[in-house]
């Protein structure tokens, strides 16, 4: 059979520094992309991710003309424009859906002009576009974990007050709860973990990371600790599928992990509607 030498190859796969490393920082994005995910899908924001990430571009190319680390420069913008997208909503200057696309085409349009200028670095913004786990290095690796941890320790201490403003924002502004200050650490949150998926998926394929497990979690109508638990469920299964598929099979590791999850989407709602409907 076609697939019999390459399932040989993974336990020397599983040996390889690369691929390990790639397991486990898609691991850790993973995580922190399903917890995020399912805020922002509650919160109907979904392509937000989408427009950050189009956004974090212009960071991604100013990082490398200026020889900085393009995901802290991509990490900048897009905390930048997620600040921006806020405050326009806020003062009635645009809705989400237009203040997404004015910072969409800002930091795209930002990106391109830099490219142009510079004269190059194709295959460095190619990467960026499309993803390239498999190529993690341990300084990728290092801010990956730090960045990681951050996240979750601030959701973990703020779960309550997240939870509220996601289902009723009016009601937890009368409860006291500081929302403005609240929805600017979600936004920092937010703009780290779109940057770190863009080292996995790329910018293409980044609001797939984050929607996919959150919807699929949704499906079982559970509790919301629980639909987090699946959520993180689904996105790992999918996460370490693909990396395993593309490392043995040399495809993209990034079209794998996201047709994964949406394969794993379709058979969930497929079984929770025809097969056991509630």
């Amino acid at each position: 059979m076609v697939f019999e030498p390459l399932l040989g190859d993974l336990p020397q796969l599983l040996r390889m520094p690369f691929f390990q490393m790639a397991l486990i920082g898609g691991c850790l994005v993973s995580i922190i992309c399903s917890i995020m995910g399912l805020f922002l899908v509650l919160r109907q924001e979904s392509m937000i991710g989408d427009s950050v990430a189009h956004t974090a571009f212009g960071g991604i190319a100013l990082g490398l003309l200026l020889g900085i680390d393009p995901i802290l420069t991509a990490m900048v913008i897009s905390v930048l424009a997620l600040l921006a997208i806020s405050y326009m909503r806020s003062k009635g200057i645009a809705q989400s859906d237009s203040a997404m696309a004015i910072m969409l085409a800002g930091g795209f349009s930002l990106g391109l002009i830099i490219i142009s200028i510079a004269g190059g670095f194709t295959v460095a913004i190619m990467d960026y576009l499309f993803g390239s786990i498999l190529t993690i290095t341990w300084s990728d690796m290092l801010l990956i974990g730090i960045l990681a941890v951050v996240v979750i320790l601030v959701v973990i201490l703020l779960y309550k007050e997240l939870v509220a403003i996601t289902f009723d924002e009016r009601a937890s502004r009368m409860n006291g709860i500081p929302v403005s200050a609240i929805s600017i650490v979600f936004n920092i949150l937010m703009g780290i973990t779109i940057v770190l998926s863009i080292k996995v998926v790329g910018i293409i394929l980044v609001v797939a990371l984050l929607v996919l497990p959150a919807l699929t979690a949704l499906q079982f109508q559970l509790s919301f600790r629980n639909t987090i638990i699946y959520s993180i469920m689904f996105g790992l299964i999918s996460m370490i599928t693909g990396i395993i598929v593309s490392g043995m099979m040399d495809v993209a590791a990034a079209g794998v992990i996201v047709f994964t999850g949406i394969l794993i989407f379709l058979a969930v709602t497929g079984y929770r509607r025809y097969v056991v409907p509630s």
